[in-house]
């Protein structure tokens, strides 16, 4: 077992900023492009469909550039199962929490507490020492993401099926982060996601076959989901994240979702017109502040 927290690359603070702002970008435009692409197809089979392009970009692409495969089986299992938390069951609990009726905001609101849920296992799985403005920066993060969902919380359309759904989201994807951290060492980010995807595609065409009809309504709409989710999603923003989480400690890494809502909301607006109040942009201010403690090193 390889611990990957020791010997972490040291980049600048400049580079760290522009990676984090186009990996909040990409992550937070998965909303959007759920939003368009659920109407065409089931989850498991929009899902698959996603990965059937990420793997025929990321296959091909690894051997162009020559990228470096897992010296032994044992890695790329390892590498493999982080991806079945991270990729698999987060994205299948999300697409099927807003499928069966969630509120963006309850959607939002239950992965919001990845990061809080990462700071406390951290501590144990990771042995990572977390300093008391890390921990008030995530409580800060939380209280903003809140905000910005407050008015769309109590919607009456969530059921219990689609919490659960969402709940089983948040573990998967929390224990994948810590995973990958413990167990996976440094690894080639392009195989590393190869593989993964590679994983994920055949799980999410076997769930779709299993339990779907996998009809879909082939609309402009769909196919703008489809390739939008493989390449920015799957893709750069999957290496963006791996590239991030071997840079530094996973609870500061993880802190960064807490601006995916405040950033999905601003696109809400720019793009269907939805309106923003002044508690959203003040819980967008808290998330950010919050967000600059979490990531703090003493």
């Amino acid at each position: 077992m390889t611990d990957s927290s020791a010997a972490q690359p040291q980049i600048s603070r400049t580079v760290l900023a522009v990676v984090s702002a186009l990996f909040i970008f990409f992550w937070a435009s998965g909303f959007v492009a759920a939003k368009y692409g659920l109407p065409y197809a089931e989850p498991f089979t929009l899902m698959a469909a996603r990965y059937v392009v990420a793997t025929a970009i990321m296959v091909p692409a690894c051997f162009i550039l020559r990228a470096s495969w897992p010296s032994t089986f044992r890695a790329a299992m390892h590498i493999m199962i982080a991806g079945i938390g991270i990729q698999v069951i987060y994205l299948a609990g999300v697409y099927y929490g807003l499928w069966l009726g969630a509120s963006t905001g309850v959607t939002a609101i239950v992965v919001g507490l990845q990061p809080l849920l990462t700071g406390v296992l951290a501590g144990f799985v990771l042995r990572e020492r977390i300093s008391r403005s890390n921990w008030i920066g995530l409580v800060l993060g939380f209280i903003g993401l809140a905000l910005v969902v407050w008015d769309r919380i109590a919607s009456p359309t969530d059921t219990l099926w689609a919490l659960g759904a969402l709940l089983a989201g948040l573990i998967g994807i929390t224990l994948g982060t810590l995973y990958q951290k413990k167990y996976c060492g440094p690894f080639d980010i392009r195989t590393g996601v190869a593989l993964q995807t590679i994983v994920s595609c055949v799980v999410m065409l076997g769930l779709a076959a299993s339990f779907e009809t996998m009809q879909i309504k082939w609309m402009a709409d769909f196919i703008f989901a489809v390739l939008w989710s493989a390449v920015g999603l799957s893709v750069i923003a999957s290496c963006l994240f791996y590239w991030l989480i071997q840079r530094g400690a996973a609870t500061r890494v993880t802190s960064l979702i807490y601006l995916s809502p405040p950033t999905t909301a601003l696109m809400g607006w720019a793009m269907f017109g939805e309106i923003m109040s002044w508690l959203a942009i003040a819980g967008m201010l808290v998330a950010m502040a919050g967000v600059a403690m979490a990531v703090r090193t003493r």
